[in-house]
Formats: C-alpha cells, sequence, structure tokens
C-alpha cells in the first residue's frame, strides 16, 4: 500500500512538473507586448459602462477614443458641453484616465449630427467642446488649426509608435442617398468629393513619410475596408480609398494599420496593397455601451472571421522586435471574442 502510493505521489509530481514546463514553453512563445493598445467607440455614459475596470487590467499605454464618445446630435453647445461632463462623472472611466493617456477623435453624434459633414453649422464651435473634454492645452496648434486630427508619438525600449488621429467629419463632402431601400448611401465617383479636405490630406502624407516609428496607426473613425454595406464608410469614396492606401505606400511607413468604430459591430478587415509588402488591417471596434444585437450579415469581401455583435472593445499588442501584432475583439471580464495576428 505504502508503495503504491509513493509511486501516485511520484506520477502527480511528475505531471505536475510537465505542466509547469508546458506553461513556461507557452510563456516563452509569447513574450509581454512592447506596447499596448485600447480603443473603442460608440458609448453612452448613462448606460452602463462595463469595461473600464477590464481596460485597465490590460495595462494598456494609451486608450484611443474612436468616436461616438458621446451622443448629443444637438447643434446647442453648452448642451453638448453638459452631455461630455457626464461621461467625465463615470467612475471607471475616470479612473482610466487618472492613470492612461487617452486621445481620440470624434463621430458624428459628438460631432453634433447623425452622419454629419461639412455642412454641420456649429462645427467651429464644437470642436473646441471637443478638445476640452480631451484636456488640449488651449495654446495647443489643435485650438486654431480647422478640424480635430492630430497625431501621437511613443517611445518604449523596443522602438516607436505612431498613433495618427484622423477627423472624417470637419471636411467631409455631402453622401449621396441611394434609392435601394436596402442602402443608406451610394458611392460617388465625383473627383471633387473628398473626406479628409486638402490641409488634412497634406498633413497626412506628411506625418506618414516622416514617420520613423515601427508602427503607424491611423484612427479612422468610420471604416476604410469595409465598403460594401451602404452605411457610412469610406466606401462611399472609392478614389478616396485609393488616394488613402497610395499614400500609404508611397510614405514608405512601416506597419500601418487602420482603426475604425461606428457600426456598433466589430470585426476585422484585411487586404493585399500594391506596392505594400504587407497586408493592410482595418480593425473596427464598436461599441462599448450598445450594439448591433441584432445583425444577422452583411457583405464585405475583406472580412477575417466573423462579425462580433456583443458590446466590446479592441486591444492591440505590438511586438516591435518580432514586427507583430495581436489584434483581440474583447468582451467583458478580460473575455476575448476574436482575436487576429499579423507579421509586419
Amino acid at each position: 500500500m505504502k508503495q503504491s502510493y509513493l509511486i501516485l505521489a511520484a506520477l502527480v509530481l511528475f505531471m505536475s512538473c510537465k505542466k509547469k514546463a508546458e506553461q513556461t514553453t507557452e510563456s516563452q512563445e509569447q513574450p509581454a507586448p512592447d506596447f499596448v493598445v485600447a480603443f473603442g467607440s460608440c458609448n453612452m455614459s448613462q448606460e452602463p459602462n462595463p469595461f473600464w475596470d477590464d481596460i485597465l487590467a490590460e495595462n494598456p499605454d494609451v486608450w484611443i477614443w474612436g468616436g461616438d464618445i458621446v451622443y448629443a446630435d444637438t447643434d446647442d453647445v453648452e448642451r453638448l458641453r453638459t452631455i461630455y461632463a457626464m461621461q467625465d462623472t463615470v467612475a471607471g472611466y475616470a479612473k482610466l484616465r487618472n492613470e492612461v493617456p487617452i486621445i481620440g477623435t470624434w463621430d458624428d453624434h459628438d460631432f453634433g449630427v447623425n452622419d454629419g459633414g461639412s455642412d454641420f453649422a456649429i462645427k467651429a464651435e464644437s470642436q473646441q467642446v471637443f478638445l476640452d473634454f480631451m484636456g488640449v492645452p488651449e495654446d495647443s496648434e489643435r485650438r486654431n488649426q480647422e478640424g480635430v486630427y492630430t497625431s501621437h508619438d511613443y517611445e518604449v525600449p523596443a522602438g516607436k509608435v505612431k498613433v495618427i488621429v484622423l477627423d472624417t467629419r470637419y471636411f467631409r463632402s455631402e453622401l449621396i442617398k441611394d434609392e435601394d431601400s436596402n442602402r443608406r448611401y451610394k458611392p460617388t465617383m465625383d473627383s471633387t468629393a473628398t473626406i479628409l479636405g486638402n490641409a488634412q490630406w497634406e498633413w497626412l502624407g506628411k506625418e506618414l513619410k516622416e514617420s520613423d516609428a515601427d508602427f503607424n496607426l491611423i484612427m479612422s473613425s468610420i471604416q476604410v475596408l469595409s465598403g460594401e454595406h451602404g452605411f457610412e464608410t469610406w466606401g462611399n469614396f472609392p478614389l478616396e480609398v485609393e488616394k488613402l492606401e497610395n499614400v500609404i505606400v508611397q510614405s514608405g511607413a512601416k506597419g500601418v494599420i487602420i482603426l475604425s468604430g461606428d457600426r456598433h459591430i466589430s470585426e476585422f478587415s484585411r487586404a493585399d496593397v500594391d506596392g505594400l509588402s504587407y497586408p493592410l488591417v482595418d480593425f473596427t471596434s464598436s461599441g462599448l455601451t450598445h450594439s448591433y444585437f441584432s445583425f444577422s450579415g452583411e457583405p464585405n469581401q475583406h472580412r477575417v472571421g466573423e462579425v462580433v455583435s456583443d458590446k466590446s472593445y479592441g486591444i492591440i499588442n505590438l511586438n516591435i522586435e518580432e514586427k507583430r501584432a495581436e489584434f483581440k475583439i474583447m468582451g467583458d471580464n478580460g473575455t476575448v471574442l476574436q482575436e487576429l495576428k499579423q507579421s509586419y
């Protein structure tokens, strides 16, 4: 009996050591990321905000708002300011704000009007309220320029990361209504139509061309690669999509990644671009407090995996030395809803 016990104890010890060895090997195969990006969009302060503790637990180096920070939909500047202030009272968000750098852009509902563009009457005033919420200093150049676009540079021991924040609202040309009842808008081939406007296009080209970052993340707010669904997307301006791809290729910037929101769904899109040595990924993360729970499908020739229609946020783990990015669509309590890995 004693001999049997000793044999059993030895077997348990062996299996325990084997499991620890396997865990050690696995951790060696997946080193800690050099830089962690958390981002999300489509958020209402009056709804439950379930993710801020989970986001903090990821130890992100930055949080990026992808737009629709609040749902204001108003041309009343004071009402807009009040609605932004409500978000600052959310305890979990306030904790994140105190511990993690927060950057980002707006989309239509925090801009002030659903699907709004360049003709919105109070866009200049709305810009100042947005910059106030983001804590942008009064003497910042962003206070004087048209549009909220900007860039942020980060340096860690392994290398550099640049985040380019676009403004897809301030300059965007009028959308063309589609007669098809299943689609809201249709593409235009008008060469004068624009999403970014001349000044922002010139700025973006310079930012990418002069970048020495190992990864360059572009926050667009609206989707770039998913252009077939008939809602808001860069796909409504095909010539602008082509221009963006050309600017990325001609710049020679390393590790360009697109981030987007807006849609109340999350998904990965990936496309091969002529002249680019790696696939272009568009990671859509939306929404934080409400989602398109009744989603039943829509076309996207560039989709990788499945659409996630649950509430979620996005995590990007950048391994600079290995030139690798890990994209994760995250649910509550650290649940990974979907992931994608890409080498650069």
